[in-house]
């Protein structure tokens, strides 16, 4: 039975504004230490409280954001099965467990959103077009990076004890932030488009049925 996945996306995208515009404050935020390492630690301590509540408020964000997204995911890959169902290799579960799971999370999440989106076109058979899965990949790529860079971040941050060090990690953490953004950006694009494909396959259907 096909849902309706609009509302969800609608809420998914205002979370993925939220979370770029934290995101780029913490970019910013990390910038402006590693402008002047000499006064790196100084900056730090004096801004703590600040940089404590960007971090928790981007931590809420983020989380909001995964849930009400996993969830989305999840309804249009149950939508995917409607559509096409001899396309889809992995059950409805997987859009959700497979976010669960170390490093499988780095390539299975992606892979069921390939078979989404090609369930949803309106020839879910047809080969890819050129470019069509540039958003999707970008994404991907973009997410899988700043995950990379947040882990590395703040791995050079538990061990800095200099002010090159202290750096050294800011620099890691703006780089990571950037891409974060940009992967939430890409998130937006790429919901908005499967989300209205779905829309207007199932408006297809239906109008095909009566």
């Amino acid at each position: 039975m096909l849902r309706n996945p609009n509302g969800l996306a609608n809420a998914v995208t205002v979370l993925l504004g939220v979370d770029v515009v934290l995101l780029v404050l913490s970019a910013f935020t990390e910038a402006w230490i590693l402008a002047d390492p000499s006064a790196a630690a100084e900056a730090v301590l004096s801004v703590e409280s600040g940089l404590g509540l960007l971090a928790v408020a981007a931590a809420c964000a983020i989380l909001a954001t995964a849930v009400v997204f996993v969830v989305w995911f999840h309804r249009v890959r149950r939508n995917a099965g409607v559509f096409a169902p001899d396309t889809q290799t992995r059950t409805p579960g997987w859009a959700v467990g497979a976010w669960f799971i170390p490093f499988a999370n780095l390539w299975i999440p992606r892979q069921i959103a390939v078979e989404v989106w090609r369930a949803s076109r309106q020839d879910p058979y047809a080969a890819d077009g050129a470019r069509e899965l540039t958003v999707l990949n970008a994404w991907w790529t973009c997410f899988v990076a700043g995950l990379v860079l947040d882990r590395l971040s703040g791995t050079l941050y538990d061990r800095a004890e200099t002010l090159d060090a202290l750096a050294t990690a800011a620099a890691w953490s703006v780089a990571g932030c950037v891409f974060a953004a940009a992967a939430g950006v890409l998130a937006i694009l790429f919901v908005r488009r499967l989300t209205s494909m779905q829309h207007a396959k199932a408006t297809g259907m239906l109008s095909a049925a009566k």
